[in-house]
């Protein structure tokens, strides 16, 4: 397996993909990793590196792209997603370093230390240009009370400020018990006197501090941006600076990085610039490092998605616990795909006992994803199946039954317009099993190649599969069946399900003749 790390990573996180047995670990640059994207299995970026629809499809064994960081906005997430490539960061690892860095500018900006180290440096002594404020007493707003907010408000009491906060996904509870005081957006600008962001770049945010927004702040008030550069508006910013709205700013990140010395805040003395750099300490690097190479050797030998951002991700103990069902319900939707007579308009799951208590989204997917190989063009997994169904308009419900006394199973209905087909399975003694077909009682191991019948229940049918098997050279390893209770009509014969295991995969050839007998309505080899 070839691990491609195509930016500067801790020694440690290097380690520990050198210490998988049999994995390649390519050591590279920005400058150099496209030599190597052909065969890399798996992708380690920070910042530098942009993840596009063109470098996906130049990298057509990838796996996975662990970003060590905590933003993925350099990565196409709709086009790995449709690649089937996993995507997973590191959030909260550099939460301290950060936090420490915004403490830092507000530090700066209070008592003008960049200013007047330059000033000193130069040979002046402007003691009285350089009176200061304190932190202590100052209220600081922070919209966005994620790990780096909430590290942030937590060293702020430590200064004696008055801390308030702005988070639609945080409780008034949640946010009082880090010491926070809970406000809407518009109240948080009126009563700040400082104010920092720690939110993630999406389009509600992109653009937030903007001359709508410094219209509603409180005059005087000093902002601090650590978190991207689009959230900011510089043309607004700069006129609200140069109005005397905001009294001073520190940026570490800006809309394009690298920034330029045109940058029109640059001329703003009042302005202090960092080159993105918040997480940049030895100790973050470390552990964001560490952290990536854990996720990524987690989820490449185990299949365990730690921090995934473009699919439900679960603990390792979830995974432990749902794990045989996730291959249960793979290889039922694949075994559902060769019996359905077309193409589905709509699935339904079905989850029953305890397993329909859990958080059931990676066996939808599992499912989905069985359903699709046998007839998807591209690489189809957990990642990609419900974009590739979306995109075929399949309607998709799933019904939960926690009823007690319910065995642990997972049925798949498949409708299409020549009706609908029905599969249920569990995981047995170890392995994934068949237990129904269409409403009838079939246990089978789904591993391996199979043949699944549908027939009428009258004699000589077992002794025609035998012959017609036998006569071919067809192994037969197990052989399963069951039938319904009663006839479709009156007279009539009841209705026959038959799985046969075999050794070997049974050509067309030989299903044509298992066919010809009257009684035999279906015959499908499936391949598990």
């Amino acid at each position: 397996m070839n691990i491609l790390i195509a930016e500067p990573l801790a020694a440690a996180g290097i380690e520990l993909f050198r210490a998988q047995q049999g994995w390649n670990v390519i050591v590279s640059s920005p400058k150099e990793y496209l030599q190597h994207i052909a065969e890399c299995e798996a992708l380690v970026v920070r910042s530098a590196v942009q993840v596009t629809s063109d470098l996906l499809k130049k990298a057509p064994k990838l796996r996975v792209v662990g970003r060590a960081g905590v933003g993925v906005d350099n990565v196409d997430l709709d086009a790995a997603t449709s690649a089937g490539v996993l995507v997973m960061n590191t959030p909260g690892g550099n939460a301290i370093s950060v936090a420490e860095h915004t403490l830092a500018l507000m530090l700066s900006m209070a008592r003008s230390i960049p200013q007047a180290s330059a000033s000193t440096k130069s040979g002046k002594w402007e003691k009285k240009k350089f009176l200061g404020h304190e932190l202590r007493g100052k209220t600081l707003g922070i919209i966005g009370l994620g790990s780096i907010g909430r590290e942030v408000a937590k060293r702020a009491r430590s200064f004696e400020m008055r801390i308030v906060g702005s988070d639609p996904y945080v409780t008034a509870q949640i946010a009082a018990d880090f010491g926070i005081e809970l406000l809407s957006i518009d109240a948080l600008y009126q009563q700040s006197d400082f104010l920092t962001l720690h939110v993630s770049l999406t389009p509600e945010t992109e653009g937030m501090l903007n001359d709508a927004a410094f219209a509603k702040m409180k005059p005087g008030i000093s902002i601090v941006n650590c978190a991207r550069g689009e959230l900011v508006s510089a043309k607004d910013l700069a006129a609200a600076m140069e109005s005397g709205i905001v009294a001073a700013a520190a940026l570490d990140v800006f809309e394009q990085e690298p920034t330029h010395a045109e940058n029109p805040l640059f001329a703003l003395e009042t302005l202090i610039a960092t080159p993105h750099i918040g997480g940049a300490t030895e100790e973050a690097q470390e552990i964001v490092g560490v952290r990536i190479a854990e996720q990524m050797v987690e989820y490449l030998k185990n299949g365990v998605a730690i921090n995934a951002v473009n699919m439900p991700a679960i603990s390792p103990e979830q995974y432990r616990a749902i794990g045989p069902y996730m291959t249960v319900a793979e290889r039922l939707g694949t075994f559902a795909a060769y019996l359905a007579a077309a193409n589905p308009s709509a699935v339904r799951i079905t989850y029953s006992g305890r397993i329909a208590e859990s958080n059931t989204s990676l066996l939808r997917n599992s499912a989905i994803a069985g359903l699709l190989k046998r007839s998807a063009p591209q690489h189809v997994n957990v990642v990609n199946a419900m974009q590739i169904a979306g995109e075929r308009g399949w309607d998709i419900a799933e019904r939960h039954d926690r009823r007690s006394g319910y065995a642990d199973t997972i049925r798949i209905e498949i409708e299409t317009d020549q009706g609908t087909t029905s599969v249920e399975g569990a995981p047995l003694l170890g392995a994934p099993r068949l237990l129904m077909v269409d409403g009838i009682y079939c246990e089978a191991t789904l591993v391996g190649h199979l043949i699944c019948m549908k027939n009428d229940d009258v004699p000589g049918v077992i002794g025609h599969v035998g012959n017609v098997l036998g006569s071919n050279g067809v192994n037969i390893a197990n052989f399963s069946l069951g039938r319904r209770d009663t006839p479709a009509a009156p007279g009539k014969p009841n209705e026959a399900i038959a799985v046969v295991s075999t050794d070997n995969q049974v050509p067309d050839s030989v299903l044509r003749k298992l066919q010809a007998n009257p009684a035999v309505k279906l015959a499908r080899a499936i391949a598990l």
